[in-house]
């Protein structure tokens, strides 16, 4: 089953220096049909303004992936982490026990990101960060952070039975993913595709609920994220 969510149809906050679009219920925005899909609980489209961002605050047993798309973000936590993330690489955090930490635009432009909030697959776990480029091989999808034991030790560590993919796409290219009946969750960071058969717009949603497989086909040069959970 394929579920199309258009970006005008989004969760929505404007608050100034920041700019945000929830694809699932979050903060002020309530919706009983968009809670998450399986362990994936937050999909949040961020704006955020210069010398603006979010200051030193908590999260608890969480997996926490923010891709940047624009700018860059400064990250400071209290186990003495500190990095600049900038347009195309990806940050992964694992709040586990307990993490303070602070996301600040210290450039001269906006940062815009997506963050992608995942359920751990239990609690206590040590809390910890890492970034990483986002992989610029055309056509194909590319695991960026991942809990799954085949995607090895070379990719960002997520703990949970999940995947974050990413895709380089030129106008014209196929990808088929196979899904095996797992659930997932697209978005086109740049440009447009279509998904069996339903075409996606830049920064809207698709669900894939019990699909075999996923077949990706970029309607002009695009740039896509997608989540696999079980």
């Amino acid at each position: 089953m394929i579920d199309l969510r258009p970006f005008d149809r989004l969760g929505r906050f404007d608050g100034g220096w920041l700019d945000a679009h929830y694809h699932f219920s979050f903060a002020d925005y309530h919706d009983p049909e968009r809670m998450g899909l399986g362990a994936l609980r937050v999909w949040n489209d961020d704006a955020i303004q210069p010398g603006t961002g979010f200051p030193p605050h908590g999260h608890r047993d969480m997996e926490i992936v923010t891709y940047v798309r624009e700018g860059a973000i400064t990250h400071r936590d209290s186990l003495g982490n500190f990095g600049r993330t900038e347009a195309g690489q990806v940050q992964v955090m694992s709040a586990g026990t307990g993490i303070q930490h602070s996301e600040v635009n210290a450039e001269e432009g906006p940062t815009r990101l997506f963050q992608i909030w995942i359920l751990p697959e239990r609690r206590g776990l040590a809390p910890r960060w890492e970034t990483n480029p986002f992989p610029r091989e055309h056509g194909r999808l590319q695991v960026l952070a991942s809990g799954r034991a085949e995607d090895g030790d070379n990719v960002p560590r997520i703990y949970q039975d999940a995947r974050v993919l990413g895709a380089t796409l030129d106008k014209g290219d196929r990808v088929v993913h196979h899904l095996g009946g797992r659930g997932a969750y697209l978005v086109p960071a740049r440009g447009s595709v279509t998904v069996n058969g339903h075409a996606v717009g830049e920064r809207s949603g698709l669900v894939a609920n019990a699909e075999a497989e996923l077949i990706i086909e970029a309607n002009e040069d695009s740039e896509i994220v997608l989540v696999e959970v079980a």
